[in-house]
C-alpha cells in the first residue's frame, strides 16, 4: 500500500511544480509586456493590487 501513496504524492507534487510554473511565467510575461514592450516606467508595478485596480476601473467604469 505504500506505492500507492507515493505515486499520488508525486503526482501531486508534479501538478504543484508545473501550477508554480505557470504563475511564474506568467508574472514574467506580465512583467515584459508591460515595462518592455509597454509604456510602463516599472516593469514590476504590474504585480502591484494598485495597478489592477486602475486597469479594471479603466475598462469597466467602476
Amino acid at each position: 500500500m505504500r506505492t500507492g501513496w507515493q505515486y499520488v504524492l508525486k503526482q501531486l507534487s508534479l501538478i504543484f511544480l508545473v501550477a508554480l510554473l505557470a504563475v511564474l511565467f506568467l508574472a514574467v510575461g506580465l512583467m515584459i509586456g508591460y515595462g518592455v514592450i509597454g509604456d510602463g516606467q516599472h516593469v514590476t508595478s504590474i504585480l502591484s493590487l494598485a495597478k489592477w485596480a486602475e486597469l479594471v476601473h479603466k475598462f469597466t467604469g467602476k
